[in-house]
């Protein structure tokens, strides 16, 4: 088994606010098709499904009523 290193140059010490201040810039700077993109990437990975099959509802389980 290797032994792994971190890399201190591939990271900044700053603050909290400013760590915000720079993740904004950079998703404002993207088109919104690519944030729509890392959006469906982000959920595939918190609810576990494949990115580009997502599943499907369920719509024997929901029904709809008329107004009266």
């Amino acid at each position: 088994m290797s032994s792994y290193r971190l890399d201190r140059t591939a990271f900044k010490a700053q603050t909290a606010e400013g760590a915000v201040t720079d993740q904004a810039a950079y998703y404002r700077s993207l088109t919104w098709q690519e944030r729509l993109r890392i959006a469906n990437y982000l959920n595939s990975v918190a609810y576990n499904y494949p990115e580009n099959d997502p599943p499907k509802m369920d719509k024997t389980i929901f029904s709809m009523r008329s107004p009266k």
